[in-house]
């Protein structure tokens, strides 16, 4: 008998090299992976590249006991940065994540033709719903339209049936940013699904509650935690057992800026569930995930990802999503033909 998804994780797989990568004849492919990543996911992309044409190749480090920056001590930096600056493609499945850490930095500033991908913490199904199964056109429709209207406003106000009730400012004259999955061109680039856009951290205020998962340290949440936010910074942190280990694991690192919220983004991958893993959750349909920490002009030990389910969002006043359910008609008609309406 097959394994879960066995002929359909083949599909995913040719869908991520050749229509998202577009590996090209000859081209050299790195694909990064530590002791707790999926060895299918792994497999099937070496395959699915190597069909194509590509030269694969395959590292396994062991996991370190942290992501970002606090995984290099760890990591086996020099070898890593060495492979990666001669590569033409790598895509991360690596658990705890290379991501944000120096080996990171110094791979992406030293390869400007590289083409990264992060698929941190990757597992099949995963890899078949929100990858292989996801009408990329209709979706890339739907991110355009909420990120043209996200950016176009000044004002955002947030709330969420845990708690969350959040303000603050958009940064002006910015463009819309947002995951579509391709990684066709030099540069950075996220699973398809994830709106990110520029805020004026000044003036976050108010209380933002995680109900789905925090990732790093927690996973899925049991119980929420509230976070209240004053001028960007966190200034309290409240609930139970975990929101306790959550605080002592951010004051852990010593770092001011451990205690800042770094960034919002709004999740809209058709395929995403609530899994625990921070890949996935950040784009449950009508989500909203905050990075608490590191952030490229302002650098800190580690970087967090909480999320708060079934957002509500107001534009200048103007309510676009309900529970995360779009009001716009627009957005309702395209978000229909995605199966999420």
């Amino acid at each position: 008998m097959p394994k879960l998804y066995e002929f359909e994780l083949g599909k995913a797989a040719d869908v991520l090299v050749r229509e998202l990568f577009k590996l090209k004849e000859g081209e050299e492919f790195v694909i990064t992976a530590d002791t707790e990543s999926d060895e299918r996911v792994v497999d099937a992309t070496a395959r699915a590249a190597f069909a194509a044409g590509a030269k694969p190749l395959v590292i396994y480090n062991a996991s370190a006991l942290g992501v970002g920056k606090a995984a290099d001590p760890m990591l086996p930096c020099e070898t890593l940065v060495g492979a990666l600056t001669a590569a033409d493609a790598w895509v991360e499945f690596n658990n705890e994540w290379i991501f944000y850490s120096n080996t990171y930095d110094r791979a992406i500033r030293g390869n400007k033709k590289l083409r990264y991908m992060c698929l941190v913490g990757m597992n099949a199904d995963m890899m078949v719903r929100c990858v292989g199964r996801v009408d990329y056109p209709v979706l890339e429709k739907f991110l355009a339209r909420i990120s043209s209207l996200t950016v176009a406003a000044k004002e955002v106000h947030m709330t969420t049936p845990a708690g969350t009730d959040i303000r603050f400012t958009n940064r002006p004259g910015q463009t819309p940013r947002y995951a579509m999955g391709y990684a066709d061109k030099p540069g950075v680039y996220m699973m398809a699904g994830q709106i990110g856009w520029g805020i004026l951290h000044e003036t976050i205020n108010g209380k933002i509650v995680f109900d789905g998962s925090v990732n790093p340290p927690l996973g899925l949440l049991r119980q929420p935690i509230e976070m209240t936010i004053d001028k960007g910074d966190i200034v309290k942190i409240e609930g139970g057992k975990e929101a306790v280990e959550y605080e002592a694991w951010l004051r852990s690192f010593n770092d001011p800026n451990m205690i800042k919220v770094a960034h919002v983004c709004y999740g809209f991958n058709p395929g995403a569930k609530l899994t625990g893993d921070v890949v996935e959750d950040e784009r449950i349909w009508g989500c909203t995930e905050w990075g608490i920490g590191h952030m490229a002009f302002r650098p800190a030990a580690s970087h967090s990802d909480g999320i708060c389910l079934n957002t509500s969002v107001w534009l200048d006043g103007k309510h676009i999503l309900d529970k995360g359910k779009s009001i716009d008609p627009e957005l309702a008609e395209l978000a229909k033909k995605l199966g999420k309406q």
